[in-house]
């Protein structure tokens, strides 16, 4: 499926979207989805050239698009981006917490740095990501915030004991959360993607790949753009009665 298939969504035009970690993957076809909508879209890199490239590309969509940096394992860091763009009367009221990272050991050989790193970069973030942008959202009495999750979170996996806890954490976050602000207009929604398409499963040889598909009743790995769909959705005035839902999109992988 093509991001410009999507057509056309309600009460995503002109809005404010802070997408984190948009320059790969799924935070990049989300990043594109929402630019197509006609969101002003805001996309995070960690690397100046990362941002740049954001920059570049998603103007070509939408000049007001603009990629800037972002730690989101850093307050500081978080802080002066949101600084920025109350500064640029950029307030985003779309929200899509995408960032994350692995660090994968079994766990009696696991380091407490690789706990702490993978918790920071995946659940801390969320903390003061949303700390920061809920106030604008709750003055404009209304707002839509998407965790990007795993399906990992919902089944476990061997070795990944750091990064199963932090997605599972998001949804339990974003579930307590979609309660407090639910009176505002507010809508926080979590994503669980299954195994998606990206650099890291392209290396895998075609045997590996076979056994993955094996797994998945669709019988076929996921795209950026599948996940990227759901965000639009859940971002839009279309999914305005939905909050606290983790919406699975892994082929059938897990059924809740």
């Amino acid at each position: 499926m093509e991001i410009e298939q999507l057509g056309h969504w309600p009460g995503i035009e002109g809005r404010v979207a802070l997408v984190t970690g948009a320059s790969r993957g799924i935070g990049r076809a989300t990043a594109q989805a929402l630019a197509l909508q006609g969101a002003e879209v805001v996309g995070t890199a960690t690397t100046e050239a990362g941002a740049a490239e954001i920059s570049e590309r998603l103007r070509a969509i939408s000049p007001e698009a603009q990629g800037l940096m972002l730690n989101v394992a850093d307050p500081s860091s978080v802080k002066t981006l949101f600084g920025a763009l109350s500064g640029s009367q950029s307030v985003p009221t779309i929200l899509v917490n995408n960032s994350g990272i692995a660090s994968d050991n079994l766990f009696a050989r696991m380091k407490q740095d690789e706990w702490d790193r993978v918790l920071a970069t995946n659940l801390s973030s969320l903390y003061w990501v949303c700390k920061a942008a809920i106030r604008g959202m709750m003055r404009a009495r209304w707002g839509r915030i998407v965790n990007i999750a795993s399906v990992v979170g919902q089944i476990g996996n061997p070795g990944q004991v750091n990064y199963a806890a932090s997605k599972a954490g998001m949804i339990g976050f974003s579930k307590s959360l979609a309660r407090e602000v639910g009176s505002r207009n507010i809508t926080v929604n979590t994503i669980a993607p299954g195994f998606i398409e990206t650099d890291m499963t392209r290396e895998m040889s075609e045997s590996q790949q076979q056994a993955l598909r094996g797994q998945i009743p669709s019988g076929r790995l996921g795209a950026p753009e599948d996940v990227a769909a759901a965000v639009v959705y859940l971002a839009s005035e279309a999914a305005r009665y939905v909050t606290g839902e983790t919406l699975n999109v892994n082929g059938g992988l897990f059924m809740s």
